[in-house]
């Protein structure tokens, strides 16, 4: 019999340390599963083995099981994400954009998506403060006109893109611009099933309250007609939402 592992501080704080077989076969199951282990895997496994087995289920079905995108699809939305949030420890996406495709061009897209995203906020400057004195200017319209430029000749699907920028602003809580996207990947025809698990994307390294914010901003869109939702979304937008005041 393994005994459980010696308390580094009171039992009151950490009810639930595991023994060491535990933690081992919960990393080992882990390692296998995705080929490589980061710092939290251990600290789970061995403080909070419940939770450590329900985090690697939830990150198991949003980004390792197939769903709707194809395994490119998903790395490039993933790529634009990472950057957005600084994610440097990620490699692993890099090695799986490759193996899915993706070169050296498709990446420097995907950190022209980032970057662009970034600057949204320069162009509702322009729009906030200096449309009245710029004839002709709206705010949309000039940042459509930069985003058709920087994806000109890269051979990217227009939806993909249109997908991958709503999640990376969702990361950046520029909800004005998730909007934007959403409604640019309906009018691109990008798979309504595909654009949500785009979206899903963000919960982990973007957060839980910004998904749960780009999913109200989605909703509000169906609500309103501005994109030709499917009918079980159509349903979804429907459901009362009693308590919930659209806050994170």
């Amino acid at each position: 019999m393994v005994e459980a592992l010696p308390l580094a501080i009171g039992q009151d704080d950490m009810t639930e340390l595991s023994s060491e077989a535990e933690a081992i076969a919960i990393l080992d199951a882990v390692r296998a599963k995705r080929g490589y282990l980061l710092p939290h895997h251990g600290l789970l496994a061995l403080t909070a083995p419940r939770l450590a087995r329900a985090y690697d289920e939830a990150y198991t079905a949003l980004t390792l099981d197939t769903r709707s995108l194809s395994a490119f699809e998903k790395e490039f939305v993933w790529l634009p994400i990472l950057i957005s949030t600084d994610e440097a420890i990620a490699t692993h996406h890099i090695a799986k954009f490759q193996a899915a495709g993706g070169t050296t061009r498709d990446a420097e897209t995907c950190l022209r998506l980032a970057a662009f995203a970034r600057g949204a906020r320069d162009y509702r400057f322009m729009d906030r403060h200096w449309r009245d004195l710029l004839p002709g200017f709206t705010h949309e319209a000039a940042y459509r006109a930069s985003l058709d430029a920087l994806l000109a000749g890269r051979g990217i699907d227009p939806g993909l893109a249109e997908a991958a920028l709503a999640a990376t602003h969702a990361c950046l809580a520029q909800w004005d611009e998730v909007a934007i996207h959403l409604r640019g990947a309906y009018a691109a025809g990008f798979p309504e099933a595909k654009l949500a698990e785009a979206v899903s994307l963000v919960m982990f390294p973007g957060s839980v309250p910004h998904f749960v914010e780009a999913a109200r901003v989605w909703r509000d869109l169906v609500k309103s007609g501005a994109v030709p939702a499917s009918p079980a979304l159509q349903l979804w937008a429907g459901i009362e939402q009693s308590g919930f005041d659209g806050k994170v």
